[in-house]
C-alpha cells in the first residue's frame, strides 16, 4: 500500500518513541525514509531505543518531560537548529495507571491529567508556533484510547484523552487556514509494553470481550497512524479514528 520512499526526508517527532506503540510508529516512518526525533522521560531508554531504532533509517532522541512547557520549547529549539523544519508530529507520550474513582489520590488525578492532556497541548501549540503555523504546514496525529463509553476503571484518563479528542476537533478548524491537519487515533487494547504493567487479574479474558476476539498489535496502531499522516489522508482533518477491533460499539473496557 505504502511507496518506499513515501515519508523520504520527511522530519518527524513521536513523543513516547522510546518503547510500546510509539517506538513501532517510529521503526514504521524510518522504515519509509523519514528521519525521526523520539522523546521520552528516560534516557536510559532513548538510548536502548535508538541503538534498535537506527538500524531502520535516521534517528534521534531528546530526554524530556512533556508536563514541562519550557523543555518542550527547548525540544523544538533543539529540531529547528538541527533541521529547520518539521513536517510531523506524533504525540504518543503519555500515562496512566487502573484506579476505580474514589482510589485516585489529588496526586494520582493531576499527573495523569498534566500527561496526557497538558503535556499534549504544550507539544502541540510550541510546535505549531515554531514549525507548521510559520510553514503553513503541518500533520499533527494524537494517540488517545477507547473513550467512546467512558473509561471506568480509569476515570482519569478517560477525562485526559476526551480532552484531546476535542482538541483535536478545535484545532483541525482554527488551523486549517494554516494547512494543518489534525486527527486522533484511538487505540483499543493492543498488546505492548504498556499494556504488561496491569494486573493480570485485570486483563484477564479482555480479548474474549473483542468483537473480533484479539488483541490489536502496535504494527496496526503504526499502520493507521502513518495513513493518516500521508497523501493519501490529504482531505482528513479534526476525525478520531477507532482501532479496536469493533470494541468501543460493543462493551466496556474492564469490570468494574
Amino acid at each position: 500500500m505504502f511507496a518506499a520512499d513515501l515519508f523520504k526526508d520527511k522530519i518527524i517527532i513521536v513523543s513516547g518513541g522510546g518503547s510500546g506503540i510509539g517506538k513501532a510508529i517510529t521503526k514504521q516512518y524510518l522504515s519509509y525514509g523519514a528521519k525521526v526525533y523520539i522523546a521520552s522521560r528516560k534516557e536510559e531508554r532513548l538510548k536502548t531505543a535508538i541503538a534498535e531504532l537506527s538500524e531502520f533509517g535516521a534517528c534521534d532522541s531528546f530526554a524530556l518531560d512533556i508536563r514541562d512547557a519550557d523543555k518542550v520549547a527547548a525540544f523544538a529549539d533543539y529540531v529547528k537548529e538541527k533541521e529547520g523544519r518539521l513536517d510531523i508530529l506524533i504525540n504518543n507520550a503519555g500515562g496512566q495507571f487502573p484506579s476505580l474513582a474514589e482510589n485516585i489520590s489529588t496526586n494520582g488525578w493531576n499527573a495523569v491529567i498534566n500527561t496526557n492532556l497538558n503535556g499534549t497541548f504544550y507539544m502541540t501549540s510550541q510546535m505549531a508556533k515554531s514549525f507548521f503555523i510559520p510553514q503553513k504546514e503541518g500533520i499533527i496525529i494524537n494517540i488517545i484510547a477507547n473513550i467512546y463509553r467512558g473509561f471506568p476503571g480509569m476515570c482519569h484518563t478517560g477525562a485526559a484523552r476526551a480532552g484531546v479528542d476535542n482538541l483535536t476537533k478545535s484545532l483541525a478548524i482554527e488551523w486549517a487556514k494554516h494547512n494543518i491537519r489534525v486527527n486522533a487515533v484511538a487505540p483499543g487494547i493492543i498488546y505492548s509494553s504498556g499494556f504488561q504493567q496491569y494486573p493480570k487479574e485485570l486483563v484477564a479474558g479482555l480479548a474474549q470481550k473483542i468483537p473480533m476476539k484479539r488483541m490489536g498489535e502496535v504494527d496496526e496502531v503504526g499502520h493507521l497512524t502513518l495513513f493518516l499522516s500521508s497523501p493519501m489522508a490529504a482531505f482528513i482533518t479534526g476525525e478520531t479514528v477507532y482501532l479496536d477491533g469493533g470494541h468501543h460499539l460493543a462493551g466496556d473496557v474492564f469490570e468494574v
